[in-house]
Parts: structure tokens; sequence; C-alpha cells
């Protein structure tokens, strides 16, 4: 069963600190939304691949399938690097780790823009990977630090909402500059905006030092547990069933769907519009059944993903089929953020590394999966693995049981 309140564990102590324990201040806000405008870059640089794909395979001379790569290697990376990062940082301050970890998304996106060659676009995506599991680790998880307590939730609503802006505004802006301009310039505009996240975290961040080090042990415990095993479990067939899909929606919409490249920046952009408002929209929901919440948005994305290449043949009915997949997926990491958040509260900082581990697991097994399904039989038969990953996602979802003593409470 989740409990709502937080255990007393080693891991959890990572929470307390003199910034969480005194009332928010103005300052205390702004240092959770320089958090969230890394997010906000890191998540763009992660995805702007997605809407520039045709484009730079064509220029660095591979095929779409093989691009997709630049979505895989920084997933399997970022795999490792989550629990890897929290375990090697010991006692190390946070927030010196963060600004590391920006200086390190900033080399990414120098490196990716001046590529010559797809193997050094690789090695920049890798090293991507390398500051993505650590960043999103210790971004969740400082959260509860930067506020008092009972601001925690609210506080990562705003990091989370820098992902949704990211959908909404960075990928299609990307998009959008690649269009009137080069993909590689899309690249510098990412770099722009990783330098202003790097400075205003070294600005407003205050000193996040950790009185107890994330263990091994820690991790092994958490895995040893039915439950967070078992939500890790669904939350690789969700984040699966999107990533295997979206990697390749440029590809459909152009190749499939005859859409414009300008229609397919708008389309991206409406994405991202009505995923960001979903995020809000569903945080009422969540808090009175997260259960069902979750089921709701999976089952849209499951019948968006099977429904899309039946409909190529009407720019309208495509168009609803994404946008209805941009509300589903809007609102998915926070309900999984959150749902994780309850599985594992006495040990957050060994669960948040675990959760994003296996969400790059997902980006990059999908990605790969999607990938080579593209090559070999097209983008259409790729969308239906999605599909069926999604009902496998809703199943694992069903097979939780609902405490009935405390509302909302998962067993």
């Amino acid at each position: 069963m989740i409990e709502s309140k937080t255990g007393t564990s080693s891991g959890s102590n990572s929470f307390s600190g003199e910034i969480g324990s005194t009332p928010s201040t103005l300052r205390s806000w702004m240092s959770v939304v320089s958090v969230a405008i890394g997010a906000f870059a890191f998540v763009t640089t992660e995805f702007l691949p997605v809407g520039l794909l045709p484009q730079i395979a064509r220029d660095l001379g591979v095929s779409p399938g093989t691009a997709g790569l630049m979505v895989t290697v920084p997933g399997v990376i970022a795999a490792i690097s989550a629990p890897a990062m929290m375990v090697g940082a010991g006692r190390i301050d946070r927030r010196l780790i963060l600004l590391a970890l920006s200086v390190m998304l900033l080399a990414s996106d120098l490196i990716s823009a001046f590529t010559p060659n797809f193997g050094m676009m690789l090695l920049g995506r890798a090293m991507l990977g390398a500051a993505l599991g650590g960043f999103w680790t210790l971004a969740l998880t400082a959260a509860g630090r930067l506020v008092r307590e009972q601001l925690a939730a609210k506080a990562t609503a705003m990091i989370m909402a820098g992902v949704t802006l990211a959908t909404v505004i960075g990928v299609p802006l990307g998009t959008l500059i690649s269009d009137l301009s080069s993909w590689r310039m899309s690249f510098i505009a990412t770099a722009v905006l990783t330098t202003f996240a790097l400075a205003a975290q070294a600005f407003l961040l205050p000193p996040l030092p950790s009185s107890a080090a994330v263990r091994l042990g820690d991790l092994i415990a958490v895995l040893r547990r039915a439950h967070p095993r078992k939500s890790l479990l669904m939350v690789v067939l969700v984040f699966g069933a999107h990533f295997s899909s979206y990697t390749y929606i440029a590809p459909f919409l152009a190749q499939n769907a005859n859409f414009s490249l300008s229609a397919i920046t708008a389309l991206l952009l409406g994405f991202g519009v009505v995923g960001f408002i979903s995020n809000f929209a569903i945080s009422a929901a969540v808090t009175r059944n997260l259960k069902g919440a979750l089921l709701a948005m999976v089952g849209i994305l499951m019948i968006a993903l099977f429904a899309l290449p039946f409909s190529h043949g009407s720019r309208a009915e495509v168009s609803v089929m994404v946008l209805a997949w941009g509300i589903a997926f809007g609102a998915i990491p926070l309900c999984l953020s959150i749902w994780m958040q309850q599985s594992v509260p006495d040990m957050p900082e060994a669960g948040s590394a675990l959760f994003i581990s296996i969400i790059q697991v997902a980006i990059a097994l999908g990605s790969l999966a999607g990938g080579s399904l593209v090559d070999k039989v097209g983008v259409p038969v790729d969308f239906w693995f999605g599909s069926i990953l999604a009902l496998s996602g809703l199943a694992a979802i069903v097979s939780f049981r609902i405490k009935n003593e405390k509302p909302g409470a998962l067993a």
C-alpha cells in the first residue's frame, strides 16, 4: 500500500534542510523557477531531434530509423547515470552537482550544433544522457527542499511545468528555427537557453547539502518491494508506448499524412499546448483519484496510437488524434511522478533515481524498437506497436487494488 506519510530512513534526510524548514520567500520560489528553466532546457534538448529528424538524417547521411539513435543513446546513458550518479555523489552539495550537469548540457548543445558527422552527433547526445539522469533525479527531490514541506507538491508541479513548456514552446520552436534557417541553428538556440538556465541556477540556487548519501543498498531495497517494482514495470510500458511512436511522429506526418514542414511545426505546437493545459487540468483529478486519472490518460494514448495510421487520409482526423495524444501525455508524467513519490515515501532520492532510470530505459528501448520497425515495415506498424504497449500499461494499472479505508491509496 502507498502510505501518505513520509518515512524516516536515511534516504529521506535529503529532504530536510534549512530552506525546507523555513517560511518560503520570493527567493525560494525563484530558485524553484531556476530549476524549472533547467528542466525546460534539458527536455528541449532531449527531444529537439524529434521535430528535426528528417532534416538531420538527410544532412548527415543516415536513415530516419538510424537518426532515431539521437533519442535512444541519451536514454541509455541517462538510465545508467541516474542511479550511478546518486550513489557516486555521496554527500556533495546538490547545488554544485546541478550546476555541473548544466555545464555538460551546454557542451552537448554546442557539439550537436557544430557536428561534422553523425558519430560526433551521437557523442554530444551521449553527453546529454550523462547529465540528464542526474539532473532529473536531483530536480525532483530538490523541490521538497527549496520551499516549505507543505508546498513541495506545488514546487514539483512548477518544475514539471518546465517539461510541458518545453513541449509547448521548445520543440516546436526548434522546428520553426530549422524551417527558417537550419537545424544547427536550433541547437545553437538551445545552447543560449541552457546558458540562461545555468546563470539563473548559479545566482538563485542556495546550498543543498546532503546529510546522507544514497547507497547501492537503498536502490536494491526499493527494488525488493513488490509495489515499487510493479510500478516501475508500469512506467516502462507507458513511456515505451509513447516514445516508440513519438520519436517518429515527424516522418509519419511528412510521409504518411503529407503534412508540410510548417504544418508539422504547427501541429507539434498544438500537441504541446494541449499537453500543457492537460498537465494542470488533471491535477485536481489526480488528488481525488490517481488511478482513475492515469487509466483515462493511458486509454486515450492507446486509442490515438491505434487510430492514427487509419486516419492518414484526412488531415483533420490526423490532427484530432495527435491533439488527443498530446492531452494524454501532457498528464501522464505528472500522474506517474506522483504515483512513484507515494510508492517510496521513505527513500525519495533512491525512488526518484530508479524512476528516472526506468523512464530513460523506456525512451531508449522504445525509440530503438520504433526505429527498427520504421526502417523495416514503416511508421504505421510502429504506432500499432505503441498501442499494444499502452494496452499492456493499462493492464498493469488495473492490477493495482484500491484500499477502501484510504481514498486514492493503492496496494
